[in-house]
């Protein structure tokens, strides 16, 4: 299992040949402006929520790539009223995809369109595939749900929100990788903008002090597990 960090919350995730894009927000990201979306591959692309800074990309790559929406059930239907191929999910349901198994799971957060309509409720995704489990967090606060987790999975890397403001923070995401049982973290959803600037070294340290490794990518920089 290879991931690629495009910046912000964006992920590729490539299992067996199979490219999965998660929340591509990145032809509006200057910071990822070495990024080329038309160079993108997408078999799924997963969405945790419907704020702006998370699906920009997603209507453009589907319909060069014929990539399947995963997502909740409205965020699901939005796309497939587009002309979109879409797969939707619910909290607490998981689907069996050619790349291994998809468990939508609970976030704390908000979803809206940019246009202000409903984008259901946010969640994150438990990827179980080629033998690596994965958690995506998702933008979220910081909740005992996540203590659910490893009583069915056991993580790999758990990708989490460190950036604060909008989501957890380093304190909290430590004490989420307690919950999810996991001391491997990438973390995402920092250093966009202002609001969710961080000190790289300090939150390294704190995680190192706790006995976890916190992994911080460069924007197109890809770990495999």
């Amino acid at each position: 299992m290879k991931i690629t960090f495009y910046g912000h919350a964006s992920l590729g995730i490539e299992v067996n040949d199979v490219h999965i894009l998660v929340d591509p927000f990145i032809s509006a990201n200057p910071k990822a402006s070495h990024i080329n979306i038309d160079e993108l591959k997408a078999d799924y692309i997963l969405v945790t929520h419907a704020h702006q800074d998370h699906i920009v990309d997603v209507e453009a790559i589907a319909k060069r790539t014929n990539a399947v929406v995963v997502s909740n059930y409205e965020i699901a239907t939005y796309y497939q009223n587009k002309g979109l191929e879409a797969h939707p999910m619910n909290h607490g349901g998981q689907w069996d995809f050619e790349f291994g198994t998809v468990k939508y799971v609970n976030a704390i957060h908000t979803s809206s369109f940019p246009d202000g309509s409903y984008g259901g409720q946010p969640g994150g995704f438990v990827i179980e595939g080629e033998h690596k489990n994965i958690y995506i967090a998702g933008d979220t606060a910081l909740t005992y749900d996540m203590q659910l987790i490893p009583l069915k999975t056991n993580l790999d890397l758990a990708i989490l929100p460190i950036g604060d403001n909008f989501t957890m923070g380093i304190d909290d995401a430590i004490t989420a990788s307690d919950f999810v049982a996991c001391d491997k973290v990438l973390g995402y959803h920092f250093d966009t903008f202002g609001y969710i600037e961080i000190n790289h070294e300090e939150a390294k340290r704190k995680f190192f002090d706790s006995d976890k490794d916190l992994m911080l990518l460069e924007i197109g920089e890809s770990i495999e597990l």
